[in-house]
């Protein structure tokens, strides 16, 4: 029996062990993977609503998807992101962590202030982001594709009575464009990514800091002139940083989607600006206030996005510190004898 629960706590200590030294890995892997599948039917219908030729409400675009194609059409092509945003947002959460612990030991921006903590947050997230979108451009151009199936197959003048699946997906972009065709919108891609996870980040890290987080990382009191509980903080801040880190690359991220929707669709090629000025003059110049109108167009699907960040980035760092705090609270060697 001794030997059983000397074993047992031998592997108990292991484990402990292996979770403490990847802590960042175990947390991001948790935290997106529920926070990604909760979210996905937004990031769907975002989709759709930013290369739909014609406005249409939110909810009639659900319905419509319904219809036509049932509970799946939200969940088409989930797989993929499910699994590779949860392992990209793994790489990106030990890049940003690495990169902060890199500045706190040579003491960079180590002032007990909001711009200190803001500028270290969105350094290690412009890292993060342009380092991620490397890997990341294929995955979401499949994405892209498997959520806008029907679409791409209208534009092409093909009817589909089922539509491919994610392999298959693959395989014909690689057919049509080879291992290049996957990296399709790379740059527009690169420059979102970059872009937004600094915002991202940097947003999160100083809305954390007036919040009371220390620079050293332990939550301290929150001010008492905001009405908010402490186990609401890390949803707050989640949230806050994705809805507007999000909104203000929307446009890059709207002109990227309709560029390789047009790839995948083998229409003639579009570059950013011009694809961008085409949506902000629209199909109709003779509109009274055709600015106003490329504003709308240009920002339509900004409302299911802005759930969707709610939603998911609130979930994410929600889950990150319950994991986080979890793994801080283990025993470590010797406790375990106590």
């Amino acid at each position: 029996m001794d030997g059983k629960r000397t074993s047992d706590s031998v592997n108990s200590k292991a484990f402990n062990d292996f979770l403490r030294n990847r802590k960042a890995i175990v947390c991001a892997l948790t935290a997106s993977g529920i926070s990604t599948f909760a979210g996905y039917p937004l990031d769907s219908l975002k989709s759709r609503l930013q290369t739909t030729k014609t406005p249409i409400s939110v909810p009639r675009l659900a319905l419509t998807v319904y219809r036509e194609e049932g509970v799946v059409g939200f969940y088409r092509g989930i797989w993929i992101p499910l699994v590779t945003i949860s392992f990209v947002r793994a790489a990106s959460f030990t890049i940003y962590t690495s990169t902060k612990e890199y500045f706190q030991k040579r003491h960079w921006l180590a002032r007990n202030s909001i711009v200190d903590a803001s500028l270290v947050g969105g350094i290690a997230g412009a890292m993060s982001g342009a380092l991620i979108s490397v890997g990341s451009t294929p995955f979401e151009l499949v994405k892209v594709r498997r959520q806008l199936e029907y679409t791409i197959a209208n534009s092409k003048g093909v009817h589909l009575a089922k539509a491919p699946g994610t392999v298959e997906a693959v395989k014909d972009i690689f057919r049509t464009s080879g291992i290049g065709g996957l990296y399709t919108g790379f740059r527009l891609h690169l420059t979102r990514d970059t872009t937004g996870t600094m915002l991202y980040f940097l947003e999160y890290d100083g809305m954390r800091y007036l919040l009371g987080r220390e620079r050293s990382g332990e939550q301290g009191t929150i001010p008492s002139w905001l009405p908010i509980h402490i186990s609401l903080v890390p949803f707050v801040c989640g949230s806050f940083a994705g809805v507007t880190s999000w909104a203000l690359i929307y446009p890059l991220d709207v002109v990227k989607t309709k560029v390789q929707q047009r790839a995948l669709a083998g229409e003639k090629y579009r570059g950013p600006l011009e694809t961008f000025h085409r949506l902000i003059r629209g199909p109709d110049p003779n509109h009274p206030k055709p600015f106003l109108a490329g504003v709308a167009r240009i920002y339509q699907g900004l409302g299911v996005s802005a759930v969707r960040s709610i939603t998911t980035h609130g979930l994410l760092w929600t889950l990150f510190d319950i994991v986080a705090n979890y793994i801080d609270n283990l025993p470590k060697h010797g406790d375990e004898d106590r």
